[in-house]
């Protein structure tokens, strides 16, 4: 494998790593409060279409437009229909104590839906599959960093080549782990998750932080979605379910993570590196594992190799549930209506 290659397997892990980091910081934050939300992937879904729309909207009614407004203009539309999902299922699952898994799933449902729904209506409007294009607004996303850029050889090719959105997702990660162990407000938050009747009882308001959780969640859940529209590929609508499989992805990092947003930083971009591995691995070696395996073409290893990160994400779950310390495990309450009056 060339340098180049290498270089170009990490710009690739890297990029696709941070559209699950944005779903895993999002999810965790729910998590922490007791909220195992399993919609995560129709949430970036409703997000990555939210934000699709807008643009398509914009461009299509200005002669000129331009692509800080336009920007602007995705990034509010993202997280206002994120937030309104996370909304619903914070009342079905809070206030109306439906099942925390099944409203997940719905959520997932609706939002592919929706998203395919008036991602193929956009695509008749703009002339057919594969036509629908926000070039101007997507620039903004895609747009690198001036001072940095071209510089620090393959170091900077690999870390300093991407849209600002990746960087984002960095300090995110880094700001969410922060709140949630240093600042008060993330102290009540993961009390809230833990034990909810003892939380409740020290007057912290256990239905607030649950509302705020799944808002706040599912909101930065959307940014994923945008990034994968926006940013991943450039601007337009694809109906082949990438983003729900991302999606789900980004809840298994959760648990692959511990549960602290940190870790994301890394275990996003080692998700990436695996789910790419098909097309950098090179094809002797394929060949000779093929062989070994006594299959007929190493074609078929292609498909072994697209499994890696799932079979990372099943050796995580072992290795996981025989940790002991409480920090490593999901909050006591995940997952679990929360009764007042049984405290």
């Amino acid at each position: 494998m060339s340098v180049a290659q290498i270089i170009s397997w990490f710009v690739a892990a890297i990029t696709f790593g941070t559209v699950i980091m944005y779903g895993c910081i999002g999810e965790t934050i729910n998590q922490k409060a007791g909220g195992l939300n399993l919609g995560v992937p129709g949430v970036m879904q409703i997000g990555g279409i939210a934000s699709l729309a807008c643009a398509f909207i914009y461009e299509s009614s200005v002669v000129q437009p331009s692509a800080f407004v336009g920007m602007i203009l995705c990034l509010l539309s993202t997280l206002i229909a994120s937030a309104l999902a996370g909304l619903l299922y914070a009342f079905l699952t809070v206030t109306l104590k439906v099942n925390q898994n099944v409203t997940g799933l719905t959520l997932t449902i609706f939002g592919t839906g929706v998203a395919n729904f008036f991602g193929g209506n956009m695509m008749k409007l703009s002339g057919g599959v594969g036509t629908i294009s926000v070039a101007t607004t997507s620039s903004a996303f895609r747009a690198k960093l001036p001072f940095l850029f071209g510089k620090f050889g393959a170091f900077g090719s690999i870390l300093l080549s991407h849209g600002w959105m990746v960087y984002v997702a960095l300090i995110l990660a880094f700001l969410v782990q922060y709140f949630l162990n240093r600042t008060r407000t993330g102290l009540n938050l993961r009390a809230v998750g833990e034990n909810p009747a003892t939380a409740d009882a020290a007057g912290i308001n256990v239905t607030k932080y649950k509302y705020l959780a799944s808002l706040v969640g599912c909101m930065i859940c959307g940014l994923g979605g945008l990034f994968y529209v926006m940013d991943y590929i450039k601007g337009t609508w694809a109906n082949d379910s990438a983003i729900e499989a991302l999606g789900w992805l980004a809840v298994a990092l959760v648990i692959f993570t511990s549960w602290k947003p940190k870790n994301a930083t890394w275990g996003a971009y080692l998700f990436g590196l695996c789910y790419w591995a098909y097309i950098y691995i090179p094809t002797g070696f394929s060949r000779f594992l093929a062989a070994r395996m006594k299959l007929q073409s190493a074609t078929y290893m292609q498909n072994l190799y697209k499994m890696l990160p799932y079979v990372v994400t099943i050796v995580v779950l072992c290795a996981v549930s025989k940790r002991k310390k409480k920090e490593n495990l999901a909050p006591s309450s995940l997952g679990l209506s929360y009764f007042r009056e049984e405290r």
